[in-house]
């Protein structure tokens, strides 16, 4: 293999790897904004749980037994 080969070689070599750099570097600022959405959604999925079994108690107060499994059969009344 003659240097000029050689020389080649090295130049996309290290022409892949700094493209792989940018590749890593767009790949890290995604996860970490990833992973602050996770955060968050974790948050707003305890509110509406939280919003859910409050309105659930209101409509086991406000109606009837068979009213609530007749009109909201899959509710947890």
């Amino acid at each position: 293999m003659e240097l000029h080969d050689v020389d080649t070689i090295i130049r996309h070599l290290a022409a892949a790897i700094a493209k792989q750099d940018g590749i890593n570097a767009d790949l890290r600022t995604c996860l970490q904004e990833q992973r602050e959405f996770n955060r968050q959604q974790v948050q707003i999925n305890t509110d509406v749980q939280t919003t859910l079994a409050r309105i659930e108690t209101l409509m086991a107060r406000m109606l009837p037994s068979g009213e609530r499994q007749k009109h909201y059969p899959f509710a947890k009344l």
